[in-house]
């Protein structure tokens, strides 16, 4: 099968041949249609990430259809159309797993990162790790819900109650969640790139009440703000936009040094929070919510030996809404 493979830290992807995988016990064979790029294949690819130790096909918002399922595998047959998203593996066994927070599970494998990933025609995933897809959206809409997606919706609930949602960082898991947010009622309040005014017209087509550069003042105090871009920097900002009692949720597997700041800033019950992967409940409710919304995802099509112009990009922040790479081998 074609694949694009990180053969080591400091080199481009490339495209290389591999044996077409095999489902084990527990496991499905799926023919990959797309695949999303999003940040943390970047920060994979930047080494920004611990080295795994092996070449590495990235890509974890797979979609595409069974072609074979393993022994033991019985949610699943060959045909359906599935989603692989980032949080692969888990034990099954550990406190965090017994506990409902799998996500934070030590031994956890992920996609596209310990797991052979969907920058390839073929990929096997373990079935308790796929997701039924909302029937109604077209694969490469569906793709980044797969991680955008379903990051920003453990992002928002992280936010509980919270009405007045600033997002700092206006890419793919933003132009997700900020339509999950109007739906639900609250309102939404854009932070981009300064000068990107294309970000912040986009924001505003899809509802949100005000749209500026991340280094101007919110117009009025945030209950909640969620934290896409892996800039530290923004921490401290985004503290000084919450209310008191307000929380900021740092949505990224990877941020750089968040700066000092003064304790006022922390004062009076203002929280900060990370989030870690994702569960499989998680999965479950997003993709019933997000064919209820309905969520419109905004796509770039790349073809699959584009992969390198299509992090370039995502780099770079030249990309509005979410990167797609079609393999072109199960497609609908």
């Amino acid at each position: 099968m074609r694949a694009m493979q990180l053969p080591e830290l400091g080199q481009p992807l490339r495209a290389v041949n591999r044996p077409q995988p095999v489902a084990g016990p527990g496991q499905v064979l799926i023919r990959v249609s797309c695949c999303g790029v999003c940040r943390t294949d970047l920060h994979i690819v930047d080494g920004e990430l611990p080295w795994p130790g092996h070449p590495v096909v990235p890509g974890h918002e797979i979609v595409g259809r069974i072609d074979s399922v393993g022994t033991g595998v019985e949610k699943f047959r060959a045909g359906d159309r599935v989603g692989v998203p980032w949080l692969g593996w888990t034990c099954g066994t550990c406190h965090w797993c017994r506990s409902g927070r799998e996500n934070l599970c030590e031994t956890a494998r992920f996609t596209g990162y310990h797991i052979g990933g969907g920058y390839a025609e073929y990929a096997v995933a373990d079935a308790r790790f796929v997701f039924a897809l909302p029937p109604a959206m077209a694969d490469e809409q569906a793709a980044p819900l797969l991680c955008a997606g379903l990051i920003g919706y453990r992002a928002l609930r992280f936010a509980g109650e919270a009405h007045r949602i600033g997002l700092y960082g206006f890419g793919a898991a933003a132009h997700i969640i900020a339509q999950v947010a109007r739906h639900q009622g609250r309102e939404v309040f854009a932070f981009t790139r300064p000068g990107d005014r294309q970000a912040q017209a986009f924001a505003m087509q899809l509802g949100a009440r005000w749209a500026g550069p991340s280094d101007a003042a919110a117009p009025e105090p945030l209950d909640a703000a969620l934290i896409f871009a892996p800039v530290g920097a923004l921490v401290p900002a985004a503290l000084q936009a919450i209310a008191p009692a307000g929380i900021v949720v740092c949505a990224g597997i990877h941020m750089s040094d968040i700066p000092s700041f003064p304790y006022a800033a922390l004062w009076k019950e203002r929280r900060i929070v990370s989030v870690a992967n994702l569960t499989r409940s998680d999965g479950d409710e997003f993709m019933e919510l997000a064919a209820r919304v309905p969520i419109a995802t905004h796509t770039v099509a790349f073809e699959l030996e584009a992969a390198n112009e299509a992090l370039a990009m995502l780099r770079q922040g030249r990309l509005t809404g979410a990167a797609v790479l079609h393999s072109g081998a199960g497609q609908a």
